[in-house]
């Protein structure tokens, strides 16, 4: 269904309200002047599905971690646990370690928790978005029931680390891998930036910025977090954009400095081909799915980090590579994927492509219509699960 046309004075009036009202702080609130169109672009076209997701989000309670025990976890109720997507029991030793079939998901792992967390990472933000576009409380107040009972309340809230997250049966109870599984949580701090200043106290607003702190400082100084940092693909990039976020949630501006010179010293010219590729996905079992998922989280860290340092968009390698490079790496074959060049996924390449936050962030800092053009069109809200697994903004609302 087309959304419904908004009379442009009308719409700049009213944000200009909202942005000024319920105790929105100036670094959470949208840009009223060099970034309205953006704004103005993702709410007219994205107003009745955001609205359809937050009303349907009204219609559960908090549900974290503590909803779904799990037998097989080293941890305790509190504490994350997941297992690694890709190992599975050895035909030759059933019952021995488990084996790697890199790209394949085992479907007899346990993943309550990483569903309740994406759970969480769709609904929080619908619900933020939608109270943005219409001021209406009790999509903020449900928005933030959910932080409290993740991040806050005793009895429910989850432990500040991932010391138990992919693991691999008769190998690891734990591995850096698994830091990935909380980039469903860079969207959610995101909506809380702009919902909790408005809706929470200051008592519980500190609990839910203290918690992303020690989240982030485990990050930082564990080493599974340093290792995570330090990996050579879309995990460091993963690992790039939560920091940047949880820094922006906490005001850390020395952990963003840091993620600026990590994107700019490191992780463009080490990801990066002269041709606007990821080498390094494209090797894998499922290059064009970690192709498009490494560009949509690069391109959402250059998005995180604006108004720290050089504008990353602008920046460039002395070679001409940056971000935009890989947007017009991508960009033909996110129109028509009939043209990529190289090997097809062994799993989900018909479930592809989606609509890419890369392509809209990209089209509108490279000033390319026609990637904005192309997003407009492409499928906001995926149903396989695999897809959702790596698909971690989906209300660009919070981001422009």
């Amino acid at each position: 269904m087309k959304p419904t046309a908004i009379d442009r004075r009308l719409f700049c009036r009213g944000l200009a309200t909202l942005a000024g009202s319920a105790g929105i702080t100036s670094w959470a609130r949208p840009v009223l002047m060099g970034e309205k169109a953006g704004y103005g672009l993702v709410a007219q076209t994205d107003r009745l599905r955001i609205l359809k997701a937050a009303n349907a989000a009204m219609d559960f309670e908090p549900a974290t971690i503590t909803s779904f025990p799990s037998s097989k976890s080293p941890g305790g109720v509190h504490d994350y646990f997941s297992q690694a997507d890709y190992f599975w029991p050895d035909p030759k030793n059933p019952d021995g370690p488990y084996v790697n079939r890199d790209g394949q998901s085992n479907p007899d792992n346990f993943n309550d928790h990483r569903k309740a967390m994406i759970a969480l990472s769709i609904r929080v933000p619908a619900l933020t978005a939608a109270w943005m576009l219409t001021r209406d409380k009790r999509y903020g107040e449900r928005a933030c029931a959910h932080l409290l009972a993740w991040f806050v309340t005793p009895a429910t809230r989850m432990n500040p680390n991932l010391e138990f997250s992919q693991g691999v049966h008769g190998v690891s109870t734990g591995r850096s891998y698994g830091i990935i599984d909380t980039l469903h949580l860079v969207e959610v701090a995101r909506a809380a930036s702009i919902v909790a200043p408005a809706m929470l106290s200051a008592e519980e607003s500190a609990a839910l910025k203290s918690w992303f702190r020690s989240y982030l400082e485990w990050m930082k100084t564990s080493d599974k977090g340093r290792t995570e940092r330090d990996a050579l693909n879309n995990h460091a990039t993963c690992w790039a954009l939560q920091a940047s976020e949880f820094a922006r949630l906490i005001g850390d501006s020395e952990t963003r400095e840091q993620v600026h010179r990590q994107y700019t010293d490191v992780l463009l010219p080490g990801q990066l081909g002269v041709d606007g590729s990821f080498p390094k996905e494209l090797v894998r079992t499922k290059p064009y799915s970690y192709s498009i998922f490494n560009f949509d989280v690069m391109a959402a860290l250059c998005q995180s980090l604006k108004g720290t340092g050089t504008d990353l968009f602008s920046f460039r390698l002395a070679d001409g590579r940056g971000i935009c490079k890989a947007a017009e790496f991508l960009y033909p074959y996110l129109k028509d994927k009939s043209g990529w060049p190289y090997a097809k996924d062994v799993e989900h390449f018909d479930a592809l492509p989606v609509r890419s936050p890369g392509l809209l962030f990209a089209g509108l800092a490279c000033d390319r219509q026609q990637y904005i053009a192309l997003w407009k069109t492409l499928n906001p809200d995926p149903e396989d699960a695999e897809i959702i697994r790596n698909y971690p903004v989906r209300q660009p609302l919070l981001w422009v």
